[in-house]
């Protein structure tokens, strides 16, 4: 299988201003068109959208004005080569999603939420995909108190058979991290996310999405939570990046703080075949806050070309000595094997 075979995607969101919660912007706003030629000049297929990238303003819209400009979008990707990977209802950057979208304590909220993802389906499916990534950003909270898990994971089971409601055909991605923006997530993990795909009402439309650096701030390795979702055939998607730690959400180039953790991730990739169903790799990365602005891409090109070393890697390890120090239990020779792979030229 030739490396080429992999798809990769990316997101207006990774070419971003370089604000962070400590200060302004320090590079100007990337014109969606600019991120459409980044990804052709970068060799990526797909374009991850939020509802609202596809189609601004789409709250002022009625539904068939909302249609016809995701039509357009889709004109427009296929004229670049491109094609829409999913589409993610942004309801955390809403006013009326201040305390949630689907748990939060306000009911009219709630039904914003449901009727927002429903215009979300009717995006993806305007842009020619048929996934929604559900990215549950703000389903948790900061004082425990303030909501009844019970009610709020029955809450989240309806929202996800809502949008499963609106068309036959749509898939969902969950996309599970375990804090930020929320103190508490109700979603923290794949267990959870797959846990919840299972009670709905069409668990073989429900997957999840795995993003490296929110499963390293739940505790968890990413290549782990990778297996537990590819052995249960749900693994639709992947954010690739890398944290340093338990602290904010980094999104730093894959391999940056754990090359071996890395390894682990296309290592595991490999072993299921992801290439072959068709599945993009997306990354989710944020260039440097102190990158001048016309060098602002070269995280996505890091990110891509040390994806496919370790693919090399991956392919090249071998295999036949390493099962040789499994079978004698000598996991500190399989150990310095693996590292000695990963340093050698």
């Amino acid at each position: 299988m030739a490396t080429s075979s992999y798809r990769f995607s990316i997101g207006p969101w990774n070419l971003g201003q370089g604000a962070d919660p400590f200060g302004p912007p320090v590079r100007p706003a990337v014109p969606f068109d600019a991120v459409l030629d980044t990804a052709v000049s970068l060799g990526f297929e797909g374009i991850q959208f939020h509802d609202d990238d596809a189609v601004p303003d789409l709250e002022t819209l009625t539904p068939a004005q909302v249609v016809k400009q995701a039509e357009a979008m889709r004109r427009k990707l296929a004229d670049k080569g491109l094609v829409a990977e999913f589409v993610a209802p942004r309801l955390w950057e809403h006013a009326r999603g201040i305390d949630g979208g689907y748990t939060s304590n306000d009911p009219a909220a709630r039904a914003w939420a449901l009727e927002r993802s429903k215009r979300a389906v009717d995006v993806a499916l305007a842009l020619g995909t048929d996934l929604i990534v559900m990215w549950p950003a703000r389903e948790g909270t900061a004082v425990r108190e303030s909501k009844n898990p019970i009610e709020a994971s029955r809450q989240m089971l309806a929202a996800i058979d809502v949008i499963l409601g609106a068309h036959p055909k749509i898939r969902i991605a969950i996309e599970p991290k375990p804090n930020e923006p929320v103190d508490h997530a109700f979603v923290p993990t794949i267990g959870h996310a797959l846990a919840l795909g299972a009670r709905s009402a069409d668990p073989a439309r429900v997957g999840v999405l795995i993003e490296s650096a929110h499963a390293i701030l739940a505790g968890l390795d990413p290549s782990d939570e990778m297996g537990f979702a590819l052995a249960a055939g749900k693994l639709w998607s992947v954010h690739l990046n890398d944290q340093n730690g338990l602290k904010f959400d980094q999104d730093k180039v894959f391999g940056a703080a754990n090359l071996r953790g890395a390894f682990d991730q296309v290592r595991v990739l490999e072993a299921a075949g992801y290439a072959a169903t068709g599945a993009f790799v997306g990354f989710d990365v944020k260039a440097h806050r102190t990158q001048p602005a016309d060098k602002a891409t070269a995280h996505l090109a890091t990110s891509k070309a040390i994806f496919l070393k370790l693919v090399e890697k991956a392919r090249s390890y071998p295999v036949k000595v390493a099962e040789q120090c499994i079978a004698a239990r000598d996991y500190e020779a399989l150990e310095r094997l693996v590292l000695e792979h990963l340093l050698s030229c």
